[in-house]
């Protein structure tokens, strides 16, 4: 959702009066708020994995009276592809895949050596299919002040020392994760260097969070605070905005981070940032670089998981000295 922004702003560059709705699963679509490109975000809830037939073709023949000109399909899927054209909207753009010939009609080829980045991909499904690849601009997601100051009192955080902010989750699976051992030893080292540190999360991320906060030293342990669960995706949009860095693996939080204009170190197992890198220039990529990497498997097949667990918190002390003297928020 966050790489779709940069569709979306060359969609609003090109035409500044166009309206520009998402249909979004109810997970992402709070984002879409976020985003002073977008007119309005529809709920989108078939059920996970589903077909249910019915409920698109419902939503799609509820859509037409919008009148839209276009729909731009991003996934590859069959199903996906089904509201916009039950909908009736003349011009269906997407890339070819899933025998959607007819759900599709202006299909586009994949070359993935010319559109190596999923971001990439996108914003070439915003302009004429002759036309080269468009300018990227990067994800640049709101901020909202006033929930952030209630929150971080509800909360009890405050921003009287630089924060360091965590992401130690991955939907993707274990083989994208670093060891809570590694992200304790990280938080105790910047406590030690004058900063507060907040673990960002999911409520799926719960146990995790409460792994590294149990792991860090007991003498640091007060300026760690364990947010996973705590928050809406909303509320991590503004959290993680006032961060003095974010450490994180390769995770949809990441990239909340790097669309606050946070600088951010992301952490790559097995998975390759060649793909979908943090979108700014704010980024660094740690990785080990070993030959069994990227596998872009869900978990180790070796057994061992060397490229996260030799990956030595020792390596980005130098970068959360760069940010431990600044000011806080």
């Amino acid at each position: 959702m966050i790489m779709a922004q940069s569709l979306f702003k060359l969609m609003r560059r090109k035409k500044p009066d166009r309206d520009i709705d998402v249909l979004a699963p109810a997970a992402t679509v709070p984002i879409v708020s976020r985003m002073p490109e977008v007119t309005a975000g529809i709920r989108f809830e078939p059920g996970h994995g589903e077909l249910n037939w019915s409920y698109r073709q419902g939503l799609g023949v509820k859509l037409r009276e919008r009148g839209y000109a276009q729909a731009i399909i991003l996934p590859n899927s069959f199903k996906s592809a089904l509201v916009p054209f039950f909908a009736d909207i003349p011009v269906r753009t997407g890339f070819r895949g899933e025998f959607r010939y007819v759900l599709v009609n202006d299909m586009r080829m994949l070359s993935k050596r010319r559109l190596p980045r999923m971001v990439d991909r996108f914003v070439t499904l915003g302009v004429r299919n002759s036309e080269p690849l468009p300018e990227i601009d990067f994800p640049a997601l709101m901020v909202d002040r006033d929930n952030l100051d209630n929150r971080c009192e509800e909360l009890e955080v405050r921003l009287d020392r630089p924060v360091l902010g965590i992401c130690p989750g991955a939907e993707f699976g274990d083989a994208k994760r670093w060891p809570e051992r590694h992200y304790a030893a990280l938080a105790d080292y910047a406590v030690r260097r004058g900063m507060q540190v907040w673990i960002f999360g999911s409520s799926r991320d719960r146990g995790t969070g409460e792994e590294i906060h149990a792991l860090v030293a007991a003498d640091s342990r007060e300026s760690c605070v364990d947010l996973t669960g705590k928050t809406s995706l909303l509320d991590a949009i503004d959290l993680l905005s006032v961060c003095n860095l974010v450490v994180s693996n390769d995770s949809g939080l990441m990239h909340v981070a790097a669309a606050v204009g946070r600088p951010v170190a992301v952490i790559y197992g097995s998975t390759s940032p060649e793909f979908t890198p943090p979108l700014s220039d704010r980024a660094e990529i740690i990785s080990e670089n070993l030959d069994c990497s990227p596998c872009f498997k869900r978990t180790c097949p070796l057994g061992h998981k060397n490229c996260l667990n030799q990956l030595s918190p020792a390596r980005l002390e130098s970068i959360v000295d760069r940010y431990a003297g600044e000011a806080p928020g």
